[in-house]
């Protein structure tokens, strides 16, 4: 259903509203402490006291004075959250009350506000398979309701997922480090799984990269309802499941648990913090226990 004009206002009215509260009084302080430092620059050489890191000592310094001196740095106030949020057609389902892009919408809302609060810069990347459109980062508040309305009423041109394009974007488009939360159900197509190892190897060398992932819970097993009929929402096949057995059952949650400890080992792999959110779960929940992991 294509939403009016008064549609998507009001959802973005409504999704303020609860964001912002959270983001007023529960995340702005933990966002703060989790994600800074992460940009550091050059403030002053002084001599060495004790108790100083002995990591920080400027030997060039420490050589010419002929006393020990260090190098200290100050946290660069100023630092950018980019938004790349998964745009494709999987993004719509739900079995919930919750489809995934609602809960893709909240938490990119509540993370832009905490950002905002902290009086940062916010981007977003909207993706498929490919670069569907991009917001460069700005502060405000009204460019942070820009983001949420895209949010709620952007119409992508294509389907399917391509994780990698969203990484290569971001890689060549933001040259200061910044952190990237990366929000999709990571329901990658086969032939871009080789191209993410290398666009994660590469993006998150240059910046941080923060996976969250939303999945509905009837995607990870199947119920026993008898004989029915399972189309692809990004490709359009369609096959028909006989749910009441045992075995196909069994299976789908084995190829289901297959492909999630593959998404989080390559995560792992690439020291990408991650969270996992269920449509029907409390998505406030993990990302407190994400900042505190920080």
């Amino acid at each position: 259903m294509q939403l009016t004009e008064n549609d998507i206002l009001s959802r973005v009215r409504k999704i303020e509203i609860k964001t912002r509260g959270l983001s007023d009084e529960i995340f702005a302080g933990k966002y703060h402490t989790a994600f800074r430092g992460r940009g550091m620059s050059f403030a002053e050489v002084r001599e060495y006291r004790a108790g100083d890191d002995v990591r920080d000592i400027d030997w060039n310094v420490t050589a010419r004075a002929r006393k020990p001196h260090i190098k200290v740095y100050e946290e660069e106030r100023e630092l950018t959250m980019m938004l790349a949020v998964d745009v494709s057609a999987s993004r719509t389902f739900g079995s919930t009350e919750y489809s995934k892009q609602n809960v893709m919408t909240e938490i990119a809302a509540t993370l832009a506000f905490s950002a905002s609060k902290n009086n940062d810069k916010v981007g977003c990347i909207f993706f498929s398979d490919r670069i569907e459109k991009f917001i460069p980062p700005k502060k405000g508040k009204s460019h942070i309701l820009t983001i949420i309305r895209e949010l709620v009423g952007f119409r992508p041109e294509s389907r399917g997922t391509a994780l990698s394009q969203a990484l290569s974007f971001l890689a060549g488009v933001q040259k200061k480090r910044c952190t990237t939360f990366l929000l999709s159900d990571f329901l990658d197509s086969e032939a871009d799984i080789p191209l993410l190892d290398d666009a994660l190897k590469i993006a998150s060398a240059r910046h941080d990269i923060v996976g969250i992932r939303v999945t509905d819970e009837r995607e990870a097993s199947l119920p026993d309802v008898g004989i029915i009929e399972m189309r692809d929402s990004e490709t359009g096949r369609r096959v028909w499941l006989d749910t009441s057995s045992r075995r196909v059952r069994e299976h789908w949650a084995e190829s289901w648990r297959r492909g999630s400890e593959r998404t989080m080992q390559m995560l792992r792999h690439h020291r990408v913090d991650a969270a996992e959110i269920t449509t029907g779960g409390d998505y406030v929940a993990e990302l407190i226990k994400l900042f505190k992991q920080r």
